[in-house]
């Protein structure tokens, strides 16, 4: 029961009393051969906590185990409520802890520049863990290795378990890699976002809409990072992942959901795809209500037309019923 903040004797002295519902107060001590004064103190702590009660003078009797817990959590969670309560005022003292750098602290606004790969790093792993609302990142790698695996799945889940959002778009190539390809539909699964790119070079992150990373040389990131404070910078390196991101297209549409290979039928978002098609829905619409990107839309328009032979929308609608796919 230490979980709740009960010490061995407390707890020890709650188990007696269960077991024997007759003891004495003035026994405890002899019983569990602990100190008459040790005794009174944890007596007395197990009765304002509600876990005993004194029924007569000198008699004791032990609260039943579900209202002894229930009573029990009731005061650790409030504890840790105000624990909590506690940390976050305390935030204050980032101020106070920067002031400490002196000139050379950073700045509150404005631009911060890394130097090296093991501070960007630590920096990295500082925003994903206070970071609150949504990290969007453009990473053109082409695969990642174990070791880069372990520790982005570690900060990565820990900010979806948070309710963080997180987009991310990725070079198309990665897919190729299987350790990589795993582990962006893991992500995905575990409610990530994450699109596809044929060819990206840059290299972004953004943490709450607040703060951008991005490196000073696209081409070489051992040369230091750049970390933008300034809201209007941070307002244009959003405006570039957001187009990055729209003509970017879903990770699952690149492997799932295709159609058959034999030509027996279309695969499931093909036929949806199809349905909006014949409802004459326009092509923002029929994306929006399918959860993709216009781009992908069209793609699957495309693969439709081709499959099916038809020169045109209606065309594929027509042939498509003849061939009983809707």
């Amino acid at each position: 029961m230490s979980v709740f903040g009960l010490s061995q004797t407390e707890e020890a002295i709650y188990r007696h009393l269960l077991r024997n519902k007759k003891t004495s107060g003035d026994e405890i001590h002899q019983l569990l051969r602990i100190a008459p004064q040790q005794a009174t103190e944890s007596v007395n702590r197990l009765c304002a906590v509600g876990v005993l009660k004194r029924t007569a003078p000198g008699v004791l009797s032990a609260a039943s185990p579900e209202t002894a817990v229930r009573r029990l959590t009731e005061l650790r969670l409030r504890e840790l409520h105000q624990e909590l309560e506690h940390v976050i005022r305390s935030q204050h003292l980032v101020s106070e802890l920067r002031a400490e750098q002196g000139p050379k602290g950073v700045p509150a606004h404005g631009v911060e520049h890394l130097q090296s790969l093991p501070q960007i790093r630590d920096r990295i792993d500082d925003l994903a863990f206070f970071a609150r609302e949504e990290i969007l990142s453009i990473e053109p790698y082409t695969a990642l290795t174990p070791e880069n695996i372990s520790h982005a799945r570690r900060l990565d889940q820990r900010c979806l378990r948070r309710s963080v959002r997180m987009r991310s778009v990725v070079r198309r190539e990665a897919l190729d890699h299987p350790p990589t390809r795993v582990y962006l539909r893991e992500l995905a699964a575990q409610g990530a976002a994450i699109r596809v790119a044929e060819d990206i070079s840059e290299r972004i992150l953004v943490y709450d809409r607040r703060v951008a990373l991005v490196p000073k040389d696209p081409a070489d990131s051992a040369r230091g990072a750049l970390l933008a404070h300034e809201e209007g910078l941070v307002a244009n390196i959003v405006a570039l992942f957001e187009k990055i991101w729209d003509q970017a297209e879903d990770l699952t549409d690149g492997a799932d959901g295709q159609a058959d290979a034999g030509g027996s039928g279309p695969g499931d978002i093909e036929r949806r795809v199809l349905e909006a098609m014949c409802r004459g829905s326009k092509d923002e619409i029929g994306a929006r209500a399918l959860g993709i990107s216009i781009r992908t839309y069209r793609r699957h328009v495309a693969e439709l037309l081709r499959l099916l032979g038809a020169s045109s929308r209606p065309h594929a609608a027509l042939v498509a019923r003849e061939r009983g796919w809707i």
